[in-house]
């Protein structure tokens, strides 16, 4: 089993910043085994990859967020972050950290946390 907990979202107004961590637990995790990356969901849309991040370390950047977020991970400490940085309102949405052996769309992941809610105000 692997357990996921998300923290730090919240208000904020356009232009700021706020930066998510989440941490990888549990007896089946292994940290060169598995990708890492953050979802989102706002009300009434699909699920969407907003960055991933391979055991070793190579990031890829959703072209939505590109340029204002950044993902790195801490495979000691088993951590997973998004710095984001000059946000907008279509920011907006629900954040998921996950985890699975291929992180490309939701349907490839394999585990979840609960979320973490991100409000971004005009």
């Amino acid at each position: 089993q692997v357990q996921l907990v998300e923290s730090g979202g919240g208000s904020v107004q356009s232009g700021g910043s706020l930066r998510l961590s989440c941490i990888a637990s549990g007896s089946g995790y292994t940290s060169n085994r598995y990708c890492l990356a953050w979802f989102r969901q706002a009300p009434g849309k699909e699920r969407e990859g907003v960055a991933r991040i391979s055991a070793l370390g190579t990031a890829v950047i959703a072209n939505s967020v590109k340029g204002r977020f950044n993902v790195s991970r801490d495979n000691v400490a088993n951590t997973l972050v998004l710095q984001m940085n000059s946000l907008k309102p279509e920011d907006t949405a629900m954040y998921y950290c996950a985890a699975g052996e291929w992180c490309y769309s939701a349907t490839e992941i394999g585990y979840w946390g609960q979320g973490t809610q991100v409000t971004v105000s005009t």
